[in-house]
């Protein structure tokens, strides 16, 4: 089942400010009704006020997130590989076409139909059809590309500033600045002193597998990794970070793995890693 959703205007702009997360929070739990393939259709305001399609998410899973959580406890996260974010600038007014769509939306300001719960609503295989055709050929938004982060995380934790420069010149040409700022300056700066503290909390073991490198090779081999990855609006912090073996680091970024907070674990596929070492708080 497709749904379609309302992303608040200034929610949009911060989260392509500070990093696009290609995963959406709600505490509707119709977020979590759409079935994993099917698309989750966004639009937004721009600052002009003309409504505008802003991104085409694919389901690629859905978690809890933890109690309490500002933004709701359902998150729903989109294929890295086939999810879109549309450019906003130089669209024309979506709002005839989302009148033309099933849901109720009488306000005659649109978003005022889509407020609370009701920002999120089910589509029809028709409705979801008409708005694929819309969208076909529409440019993609240039802050909405991703840095790869396996080769992110290495570069951060050799500190070496000038080659993350590199990385996102040549990867994410058009990451937002602000984002651009963070990882070149402050992310540079922490990242070796976050995976140190978590080896000396852990031992050097990994908190899925328990394998202790330490204890059998006196090495440290275990690897530091961003729950929500650092270029999806992720901070370099311990409450962002588990200490996991090279096996099971390559994995979850391999397949984008989510962390399920009601699980307390990573979802792989049809199947879980859950953390077996829990000695400080996540809140990714």
């Amino acid at each position: 089942m497709p749904l379609l959703y309302y992303w608040r205007g200034d929610n949009y702009a911060r989260d392509l400010d500070f990093g696009v997360a290609y995963h959406l929070n709600q505490a509707n739990p119709l977020l979590h009704e759409v079935e994993l393939g099917d698309s989750l259709w966004a639009f937004t305001r721009r600052r002009d006020g003309v409504y505008v399609l802003a991104a085409e998410l694919v389901a690629s899973a859905k978690t809890l997130n933890p109690k309490g959580y500002r933004y709701g406890p359902y998150r729903l996260w989109g294929d890295l590989r086939r999810s879109r974010y549309f450019r906003a600038d130089g669209q024309p007014d979506i709002t005839m076409l989302i009148r033309r769509l099933s849901v109720r939306a009488g306000a005659d300001v649109l978003g005022r139909a889509f407020q609370g719960h009701a920002a999120v609503r089910r589509l029809t295989e028709a409705d979801h059809q008409l708005l694929a055709v819309y969208a076909a050929e529409m440019p993609l938004e240039p802050r909405a590309r991703l840095v790869p982060e396996e080769r992110l995380e290495a570069l951060l934790l050799a500190g070496d500033e000038a080659a993350v420069a590199v990385l996102i010149r040549d990867e994410a040409p058009g990451l937002a600045a602000e984002r651009r700022r963070y990882l070149t300056t402050e992310a540079i700066r922490r990242d070796r002193q976050h995976v140190e503290a978590l080896r000396a909390l852990y031992d050097g073991r990994c908190q899925i597998c328990e394998w202790a490198p330490r204890a059998r090779y006196g090495a440290d081999i275990c690897e530091g990794h961003h729950v929500r990855w650092l270029s999806r609006g992720g901070q370099d912090d311990l409450s962002n970070m588990v200490l996991i073996c090279p096996n099971h680091h390559r994995v979850l970024h391999r397949v984008d793995a989510p962390f399920d907070f009601a699980a307390g674990g990573f979802q792989v596929g049809q199947a879980s890693e859950l953390l077996a070492l829990v000695r400080h708080d996540i809140a990714a």
